[in-house]
């Protein structure tokens, strides 16, 4: 991928945890720190803070780096639009054509340039970004395998049946420890969702929060292997669940539960955390059921997604 076009994803990257409240107003920005949330080199980091600050979108201050303004500017919804505007189209695209059984599982770069008209660099920058989100890999030799994702009503049972073995479960591990510091941004996050205009926000930043506050937590059980599990069954009911609306009332509902969790841990009442996570899952099982919504829906517009 060039790197100009890799800047342009990061600086829609940071738009959206600037807009979605993961990255807080009055905020130091610094580029090793987003270029190890995001997985990329420092280079592409700076020339996307480079282009937000001249966008108004983040401010630098001398001898101190890059900052998030104390109020976000006016123009951000835009900005927003227009990023998003730049190439997310065409994944799209692909992942749609996935998702609907319109690609083969097995591809070839050429295919797909013959498919949708694309340059030879456009085919592996899509391909190498749905690698990295988890739906697809180079086969050994030559080619491309798409992989399973959350596609039918019975992959997305199964994923929330596997949550709840092993969410609640991970909490009670005696490796456990509480990290008061991610509990604190925990609560910031989910306290900013319940606050902000939804409606300016892409659903994939909000959905993205309710999977991060998942993974914070099973992270705490000291366990790599929890947090492996829970991060690639993310990954498989991701692109499925980005085609969404956002529910409004759903959303402030799971963070509302968020937060009683949150409020349990900060006590130290770990066993009990336990125990409302198991619910709050359980929960999230029975509206995302099968038997609980037309899957049909799901092919079209689907309207009940929620933030988990």
């Amino acid at each position: 991928m060039r790197t100009s076009d890799l800047s342009k994803r990061i600086s829609h990257r940071l738009i959206e945890d600037i807009a979605n409240g993961t990255l807080a107003c009055g905020e130091h920005i610094a580029a090793q720190q987003i270029a190890d949330r995001y997985d990329v080199s420092r280079t592409p980091v700076r020339e996307a803070l480079e282009a937000l600050e001249r966008d108004g979108l983040l401010v630098r201050r001398v001898n101190r780096g890059y900052f998030v303004p104390d109020t976000l500017p006016g123009h951000l919804s835009d900005l927003l639009e227009d990023h998003a505007a730049g190439g997310a189209d065409d994944y799209q695209r692909m992942a749609e054509d996935w998702l609907t059984d319109l690609l083969p599982v097995e591809v070839t770069e050429q295919a797909l340039r013959d498919r949708y008209g694309w340059t030879k660099a456009k085919v592996v920058e899509l391909l190498t970004r749905a690698a990295r989100e988890g739906w697809a890999e180079r086969k050994t030799g030559y080619g491309w395998r798409f992989l399973p994702v959350a596609k039918t009503p019975e992959a997305f049972d199964k994923i929330y049946r596997f949550r709840l073995a092993i969410e609640p479960v991970a909490m009670l591990e005696p490796t456990f420890r509480l990290d008061r510091k991610v509990l604190g941004e925990q609560r910031r996050i989910q306290e900013g969702m319940l606050d902000m205009d939804h409606a300016r926000v892409p659903p994939e930043s909000l959905l993205a929060n309710g999977a991060l506050f998942h993974e914070e937590l099973i992270r705490l059980s000291g366990n790599p292997f929890f947090l492996m599990a829970l991060q690639r069954v993310n990954q498989m009911r991701r692109l499925m669940e980005y085609r969404a609306k956002i529910n409004v009332d759903r959303l402030v509902e799971q963070c509302t539960e968020h937060l009683e969790i949150l409020t349990l841990l900060e006590r130290g009442e770990v066993a009990d955390a336990s125990y409302r996570m198991r619910q709050h899952l359980s929960g999230a099982l029975k509206r995302k059921s099968p038997l609980a919504w037309n899957w049909a829906e799901a092919q079209g517009d689907v309207t009940r997604a929620g933030a988990d």
